[in-house]
């Protein structure tokens, strides 16, 4: 094959989907195309044992007063008299905060002790853009810009194959970008090459060719990778059932986030998980949660999806030892202002509860309430730095040394994780 030919291909490519990072999608460079590596086994002991995290990303910045609720606080209803919730319709946690009344399912995970709620996170300095603050949150640097996530680092670190971290989201987001490794990006319907190009040109086009550059010669091994992540899904959605029993209306992402349903993105996690694809770490999200006008209504139908998805998968996870293994973490960028805007909605914010569920969940209440008088130029002081509980999942969930895949802070453990 032409060289040349080839090299054009490879930086023009306009292959979507699973093929989202190879093709440059989200604006990254060489530097995030993830490395070729050998095939991991399925299904082995070791496999089985270890410990599985699925990332829940709420994109827009989530109400966390609207969602794990002060409900004693007189505060609360003085500041949104119009969006507060009467003490009688929420759903008790103790006898200062409750859940929304649509998150049955999550209050049963409390109820079991497999539900912890992290109050107060957040990070230092906080930003109220959407794109500044989402990027500190997956890059885990709030001090300066960086070109790697949390996840990302933690790949390059244990020279993880590319099936290791896998997203079902649109593109790669930055959470998942390595330096020299990085996650597979996998569309929900399966890989979509451009109008006329194969799957057999594709492959081709992977092989490596005498008298290119190293970098180059990475790139092209990025195009084998997805084809070899993408078969390995697409045997698993053929192979591997999908379940009737995780509940959950069926509202499309909105906004940025998964453009399919969080349940949809939980059942092929659930099928990957059961068929023994030997991935770590997914990603997965739901967009639309930007409420600044008529918050209530389209607050509550996007939390009664979450409660449902996570409800429903952790429910049939219990049936294998493997999905028992399985903790999902839930985090928005921001949470939103303590007093409502005259549009019956509210504006960003600062800190918010990070949500943490499964069977190796610790349940209970971690961090302090924030002060809805103590207040920072309106909004919620943080009371938990956010690489805290990522330090944690790290340290509990991968079995990895924190320290290093923080940029330089060391975190304090949260007893969040039964041993």
């Amino acid at each position: 094959m032409d060289l040349v030919t080839r090299r054009k291909f490879l930086m023009a490519s306009g292959v979507t989907g699973a093929a989202a990072l190879a093709a440059g999608a989200g604006a990254m460079g060489l530097h995030a195309l993830f490395a070729k590596a050998p095939e991991q086994p399925t299904f082995n002991d070791e496999w089985v044992k270890q410990g599985k995290l699925v990332i829940v990303t709420l994109y827009g910045g989530n109400d966390g007063l609207n969602t794990v609720i002060p409900y004693t606080d007189p505060a609360y209803r003085k500041a949104r008299p119009d969006l507060a919730y009467a003490p009688e319709d929420v759903l008790r946690l103790d006898g200062e905060v409750g859940l929304n009344p649509v998150m049955g399912g999550l209050k049963q995970l409390w109820d079991s002790k497999q539900l912890a709620i992290v109050r107060g996170v957040g990070y230092p300095r906080p930003d109220r853009s959407h794109f500044r603050s989402m990027d500190i949150w997956q890059t885990a640097a709030p001090a300066r810009p960086i070109q790697t996530g949390w996840i990302g680092r933690w790949l390059d670190g244990t020279k993880a194959p590319a099936e290791t971290a896998v997203s079902f989201e649109p593109v790669l987001s930055p959470l998942l970008v390595g330096e020299t490794r990085a996650g597979a990006c996998i569309d929900m319907g399966g890989l979509r090459l451009p109008d006329g190009v194969t799957a057999a040109m594709l492959s081709a086009f992977s092989q490596a060719e005498p008298g290119e550059a190293d970098l180059m010669a990475r790139v092209a091994g990025t195009y084998a990778d997805l084809i070899r992540v993408d078969n390995l899904v697409q045997e698993t959605n053929r192979t591997v059932p999908a379940s009737s029993t995780v509940p959950g209306d069926s509202l499309p992402g909105t906004g940025t986030g998964g453009a399919d349903s969080l349940t949809s993105q939980f059942d092929l996690i659930a099928r990957c998980v059961e068929a023994g694809v030997p991935t770590r770490v997914y990603s997965v999200s739901l967009g639309g949660f930007d409420t600044h006008a008529g918050e209530r209504p389209g607050h509550e139908l996007l939390l009664k999806q979450l409660d449902g998805a996570v409800t429903g998968f952790l429910g049939r996870m219990a049936r294998s030892e493997a999905g028992k293994r399985v903790s999902v973490l839930v985090y928005s960028e921001f949470g939103r202002r303590v007093e409502a805007n005259a549009s019956d909605g509210t504006d960003h914010g600062t800190a918010g509860p990070v949500f943490l569920a499964g069977p190796a969940v610790t349940g209970g209440l971690y961090g302090d309430e924030p002060s809805l008088t103590d207040l920072d130029d309106g909004d919620l002081k943080v009371t938990v730095d956010f690489r805290d509980v990522f330090g944690t999942v790290l340290t509990s969930v991968l079995k990895a040394d924190a320290d290093r895949y923080l940029d330089g802070y060391r975190p304090t453990p949260l007893p969040l994780f039964s041993e």
